[in-house]
């Protein structure tokens, strides 16, 4: 899927969606509900109410131009866009999405989200549109959602380290077999693969960069040796990292 991006501000971003405005203007009301609308490079061209306060924002203009990374722990932020990525490969909706998201004071809760492609009159994927629905406080998540926050936030802090499923068991107050099985229930993957995932994530975000060296970017992501981190970053992209690179890294 070929995205396109027709315009470099919003009006002309909006202008270019036709009649999909309309009901994107009728959304801007829900309360209860984060909306937010991106490009087809991560920024945000329109926020509603809900995710403003999300930040802890007054103004959408605080938020217009810049991305995830300027809200969020790049664990987390990288793992968004890697989700409006596979929309806008795909021209697909993603729904129904369990997240979780820190608030501007930091503090995590669970949402249900949900991304669709936005398309130009032509028919090109220009950007999408976001939903995010609260799933509960914190302190009422969801079946056990609520003792995996401190493991999600673990790996979040500490990627780049040795983590043993031991100690994310220790986190959860669960035993290794109980996280295993719980983990898998509420995200099909276990701690070990969502590790992997988020250590991964943040290996392409550096090699996107362009700056580090391979090996600098292996020891930073948690992998113990330059070899093991290009074979496993090969099997999830189909690219050895300095391809990536070539590939993805900004042209001087």
């Amino acid at each position: 899927m070929q995205v396109h991006n027709p315009a470099s501000n919003p009006e002309r971003f909006f202008r270019s969606l036709g009649d999909q405005k309309q009901w994107l203007d009728a959304f801007q009301n829900l309360r209860g509900v984060c909306l937010f609308v991106k490009d087809a490079q991560h920024r945000f061209l329109s926020v509603n109410r809900e995710e403003l306060d999300l930040h802890g924002l007054q103004h959408e203009s605080e938020m217009l131009g810049r991305d995830d990374f300027d809200f969020h722990p790049p664990a987390l932020a990288a793992q968004y866009q890697e989700e409006d990525k596979e929309v806008f490969r795909s021209g697909k909706a993603l729904t129904q999405r369990l997240w979780l998201v820190a608030s501007a004071g930091g503090t995590p809760g669970w949402y249900l989200c949900s991304k669709h492609p936005l398309r130009d009159v032509t028919g090109n994927v220009v950007g999408l549109v976001g939903l995010m629905q609260p799933h509960g406080q914190l302190q009422n998540a969801p079946g056990h959602s609520q003792r995996l926050t401190p493991v999600l936030k673990y790996v979040l802090v500490h990627f780049g380290e040795a983590v043993s499923v031991a100690e994310l068991a220790r986190q959860a107050h669960l035993s290794v077999s109980q996280l295993q099985r719980e983990f898998r229930r509420l995200f099909g993957m276990s701690p070990t693969d969502y590790l992997l995932k988020v250590r991964l994530l943040m290996a392409r975000r550096l090699l996107e960069q362009g700056q580090a060296q391979v090996g600098d970017v292996a020891q930073q992501c948690g992998f113990y040796d330059q070899s093991h981190f290009s074979r496993a970053f090969r099997a999830a992209t189909g690219l050895r990292p300095l391809d990536y690179r070539k590939r993805f890294a900004p042209r001087a």
